[in-house]
């Protein structure tokens, strides 16, 4: 099962890569919270008919739902909304190097809360994991880009914004450990903190607030550009991340669910005709090296 932890990890990885380079325009033209809100509820709907299909509300332990509310406030609401202002104002990139910071937040509190002890190999393959997806993130496009990404959105806002959508998100995933231990299937415990989720932000929606109104007219192909990153996102890679959590160390899956900048670097190749600087592939290289002293 370690095995297929790891691909599973690493899937969610990807797929958050994916789904990153697909919602950056439609997010800005949209806004934060219509965003997020489509995403919430077109995901939320395709969750629970797969569960009801699958048969898998029957391993979802009702009795535990001051887990799950506790799961979808601080993780799903509260870190996703940070993550998209977070993306909105800094750009993928920026935003996957903070998003980073999850990995040390989750080590230190599976430690302390599940008593999980990493081994010195483990930590160090960590270590050279985070060191190289640093230098993917940090050297993965132009001097240029890079600069006006931060200057349109604010380094300390971005900053506060993206270790806030980190920390939420690490916690919203650990506390779900104890019950994926006790046989919760994971695409049900993703299924009621997406559904959850889409039932507040859905609430929110109705109030008079110009904050949580869509900032472009909508049409089919738009509102398509917004779905389809949301299920990749929601639906696949939270998904997989918590197959990972429940067969793994939740510090090596959060790690390995944090390669998303090595593998943005042939997406933002492909995009933009730019090949990455020789220190972003050298940080790739090094994340696959550090993954490669987790496994061995």
């Amino acid at each position: 099962m370690a095995v297929f932890a790891v691909w599973s990890a690493m899937a969610a990885s990807l797929g958050w890569a994916c789904g990153s380079m697909l919602a950056h325009r439609p997010l800005q033209r949209v806004g934060v919270f219509e965003f997020t809100r489509i995403q919430l509820l077109t995901s939320s709907a395709i969750l629970c008919v797969i569960c009801t299909v699958l048969g898998y509300w029957q391993s979802v332990d009702w009795s535990q739902w001051p887990v799950y509310v506790m799961s979808i406030f601080v993780s799903v609401i509260v870190g996703n909304l940070a993550m998209m202002e977070c993306l909105r104002r800094a750009g993928p990139r920026q935003t996957e190097l903070l998003l980073s910071l999850k990995t040390p937040i989750v080590a230190v509190l599976a430690f302390a809360f599940l008593g999980e002890t990493l081994s010195f190999a483990e930590v160090m393959g960590i270590a050279i994991a985070l060191f190289g997806i640093c230098l993917a993130i940090l050297f993965g496009s132009s001097e240029s880009e890079e600069k006006s990404a931060w200057e349109s959105g604010g380094l300390l806002l971005a900053v506060l914004l993206g270790f806030v959508a980190a920390g939420s998100q690490g916690v919203g995933f650990l506390i779900l450990k104890p019950l994926l231990l006790a046989g919760t299937e994971p695409l049900a415990a993703s299924a009621v903190r997406i559904t959850g989720a889409a039932f507040v932000v859905a609430l929110v929606g109705l109030m008079p607030l110009s904050t949580v109104r869509a900032s472009a007219q909508m049409s089919w192909m738009l509102l398509f550009r917004v779905v389809l990153p949301g299920f990749i996102g929601y639906g696949v890679s939270v998904s997989l991340l918590l197959y990972a959590y429940t067969y793994y160390d939740a510090a090596v899956a959060s790690v390995l669910g944090s390669l998303s900048p090595v593998f943005i670097l042939p997406l933002l190749w492909w995009r933009t005709g730019n090949m990455p600087a020789p220190l972003a592939w050298g940080g790739a290289a090094l994340s696959l090296g550090g993954t490669a002293v987790i496994l061995l």
